[in-house]
C-alpha cells in the first residue's frame, strides 16, 4: 500500500533523542531554547516559542493578541476543524469566509464584506503549505484595525516574496505533526517579532510561571517561582526538540525532493482537461505538504468513487480539505452561513501521496492509475 504521507526521519533523530533522554533533561530545557533559535533564524523572524501542538500555538496567539469573549475572528471554513476551534476557545466566534478556488486560501474580496463592529482578527491559513497572499492582508487589516494571525501549520519551509513564512507577521503558527513535512512527532513552535508577545508567549505555555527549570535549575542561589496569570502546560519537551533540530537542518532538502515529485505530478496531468491542478504564482513558493486535485464536472468518476477505485490498486487518498461549517460542532457557530465555492472544493478534490522518499515506481503507479481513471 502506498501511503498517502510518511515522516522522513532516519537514524540521526533516533540518535538525538537518545542522546538527549541520557542527559536526564526530557521536557522543556535546553535543546527547546535551542531547536527556537534555530527555527526563528531559519525563518527571519526575531523569536520562535515551541509549544506542544500547533492547535496550542493558535490557542495562545489568540491571547495574547486579546481576542476574547463576544469578538469575531473570519477565516476560512475550509480548514482543519483546529483553525476553528482555536478562536472558539477564547469566547470568540469563528466567521467563515469563502476561498478562492485556485489557491484554497480566503478570497479577500469575502472577507471584507464579513467585517463588522465585532470583527477583532483574521486568521490566515496557508493551505496545504501554499502561502496565502499576506501583503494584501496585512492592508485589510490596517484598514479595518484588525489583527492578523497567521496558521501555517502546513507551510514550514514555504515562501513568500522571497522571505520565509513565519517572518511576515505578529503571530505566525506551525506544525509539526507526522502529516507535515518536517515533524517532531507533534509539536508547534509560533513566530514573532514582538517582544511583549514573546514573553506573554512564554509565561503562558508553563502555568504562567515566573521563572522556567532551566533558569532555575542553572541558579546559584534558591529561586522561587511566581505564577503571575492563569497558564497552561503547552510545552514542547526536549525529546521532541532534539528531533526536531535534526528535522529543521534538513528542511529545505526535503522541500526540494518533494517539489520534484510535484512537478512530475504537474507533468503527467497537465494535459487532462477534467481536472485543475496546483496552481503557483509568482513570489508564492509551497512545501507541497500536500498535493490536491481538483475534479472537473466532466471527470468520469465522482471523487468517492475514485478514491475506493485508487486504495483497491494499493494507493491511500484522502477527501479535500473538511469544511467546518458543515460539521456538528459548529452548526450553531455557522448558522445559515453559504460557502458553495468551499463547498464544491471540498468535495470535488482529492489528495494523492506525495512524501520523501518516494519510490518512483510508487510515483509511476499512482500517475499511471490516476490517469487510467481519469480516461476511463
Amino acid at each position: 500500500m502506498i501511503a498517502i504521507a510518511k515522516p522522513y526521519l532516519t537514524k540521526e533523530e533516533a540518535q538525538a533523542a537518545y542522546d538527549t533522554i541520557l542527559t536526564g533533561w526530557i521536557t522543556q530545557g535546553p535543546r527547546v531554547a535551542e531547536f527556537e533559535e534555530k527555527f526563528a533564524v531559519y525563518t527571519g523572524a526575531k523569536y520562535a516559542v515551541a509549544t506542544s501542538n500547533c492547535t496550542t500555538a493558535l490557542h495562545l496567539s489568540m491571547i495574547v493578541a486579546g481576542i476574547g469573549q463576544g469578538d469575531e475572528v473570519i477565516c476560512p471554513s475550509m480548514s482543519y476543524i483546529a483553525t476553528a476551534n482555536a478562536i472558539t476557545y477564547v469566547g470568540a466566534k469563528p466567521v467563515f469566509a469563502e476561498i478562492n478556488p485556485e489557491t484554497y486560501n480566503l478570497d479577500i474580496a469575502d472577507v471584507e464584506r464579513r467585517i463588522t463592529p465585532a470583527t477583532k482578527a483574521i486568521l490566515l491559513v496557508h493551505q496545504i503549505g501554499m502561502p496565502a497572499d499576506i501583503d494584501s492582508f496585512k492592508t485589510l487589516c490596517n484598514k479595518y484595525n484588525l489583527k492578523l494571525i497567521e496558521d501555517a501549520a502546513c507551510a514550514a519551509g514555504s515562501s513568500y516574496k522571497g522571505q520565509k513564512i513565519g517572518s511576515h507577521s505578529e503571530l505566525v503558527c506551525f506544525s509539526f505533526h507526522p502529516r507535515k513535512v518536517i515533524s517532531t512527532g507533534d509539536g508547534g513552535m509560533i513566530t514573532t517579532s514582538n517582544v511583549a508577545y514573546y514573553d506573554r508567549l512564554k509565561l503562558l505555555r508553563q502555568h504562567g510561571m515566573s521563572i522556567n527549570d532551566r533558569v532555575r535549575h542553572g541558579s546559584d542561589k534558591v529561586l522561587f517561582e511566581d505564577h503571575v496569570e492563569i497558564g497552561y502546560n503547552y510545552r514542547m519537551t526536549d525529546i521532541q526538540a532534539s528531533v526536531g533540530i535534526k528535522q529543521l537542518e534538513k528542511l529545505d532538502f526535503i522541500i526540494a525532493e518533494r517539489r520534484k515529485i510535484a512537478e512530475k505530478y504537474h507533468n503527467a496531468f497537465s494535459d487532462l482537461n477534467n481536472v485543475r491542478l496546483p496552481i503557483e504564482k509568482q513570489g508564492f513558493v509551497s512545501n507541497y505538504q500536500s498535493y490536491s486535485i481538483y475534479l472537473k464536472e466532466n471527470f468520469p468518476l465522482e471523487r468517492n468513487e475514485l478514491m475506493q477505485k485508487m486504495l483497491d490498486k494499493g494507493i491511500s487518498t484522502r477527501r479535500g480539505i473538511m469544511t467546518s461549517h458543515r460539521e456538528t460542532a459548529y452548526r450553531n457557530y455557522a448558522g445559515d452561513t453559504n460557502l458553495p465555492v468551499s463547498e464544491d472544493a471540498a468535495d470535488r478534490s482529492i489528495i494523492i501521496p506525495l512524501y520523501y522518499p518516494m519510490l518512483d515506481s510508487d510515483i509511476e503507479h499512482v500517475i499511471g492509475t490516476f490517469r487510467g481513471f481519469a480516461s476511463s
